[in-house]
């Protein structure tokens, strides 16, 4: 396992597309740290009255969406990085090379996810200071960590959904345009579904399920408990399909 986990490390590290995915995350952030400066001036130079209508200032709301994208196209590259399936010469057993695959895209899903919470909702926080709501969403670090919790979670589905799609579809583009339907295109058809079905539906997609999961909605469809059962049937469906097609795949 070991072995398999180092050659398929030292596979991505060889290619470009990670590196251009990871200074994307960066240029993200730093998008979202200016967009929320922006905020902060506006506010100060607005009236009393118009401050009271101000969205929040975090940024993390913002670049949330786009790390799970990105993290979802990195799980893809993982996946279909080697479409002659080379590496089973060097690791034999498909399952394990299948578990190398899912341990390397979790832990770099994580590893990513939490440091662009982490300099998300930092900085925003910097930059936000001792300003009253709404400009400013948290009145401490304990309404900070169920969101961020909530958003690298989300992350973490979205980087195995990614695997799984890719070793089902063995296109990376395929599975980017998957993934970017149940990110972006799904959310924003379900609200124009009749009643009840719009509401029930979008209760289940994944960028609504963030907010379910941290708690920070009132009156919610899904509780907290439910809403982290629909993200993980997510990687359910996707990892069981991708596996039984890699398995089943000639070499």
């Amino acid at each position: 396992m070991r072995n398999a986990l180092a050659a398929e490390w030292l596979k991505l590290r060889t290619v470009r597309a990670p590196y251009g995915l990871v200074a994307v995350i960066g240029l993200v952030l730093v998008s979202g740290a200016l967009l929320s400066w922006l905020m902060v001036q506006d506010y100060d130079t607005s009236a009393a009255a118009e401050q009271a209508r101000f969205a929040s200032a975090d940024s993390s709301v913002v670049i949330t969406p786009v790390v799970q994208f990105l993290v979802a196209a990195l799980g893809a590259l993982v996946a279909t990085s080697d479409p002659r399936l080379a590496a089973l010469t060097a690791v034999p057993d498909r399952k394990r090379l299948l578990a190398a695959k899912t341990v390397l895209v979790a832990a770099l899903a994580v590893v990513l996810g939490a440091a662009a919470l982490a300099v998300s909702t930092g900085s925003s926080w910097l930059i936000m200071g001792d300003r009253p709501p709404p400009i400013a969403p948290w009145d401490g670090l304990g309404d900070v960590l169920p969101w961020t919790g909530a958003a690298v979670l989300s992350i973490l589905v979205t980087g195995l959904a990614g695997l799984g799609i890719g070793l089902a579809v063995r296109s990376t583009a395929v599975t980017i345009v998957v993934v970017g339907l149940l990110l972006w295109g799904l959310p924003a058809i379900t609200p124009m579904l009749p009643p009840p079905w719009h509401i029930d539906a979008s209760a289940v997609m994944v960028p609504y399920l963030v907010w379910e999961v941290a708690g920070v909605v009132e009156d919610p469809p899904l509780g907290p408990v439910a809403a982290v059962a629909c993200l993980l049937a997510y990687v359910m469906v996707t990892l069981s399909t991708g596996t039984v097609a890699f398995l089943r795949r000639d070499a």
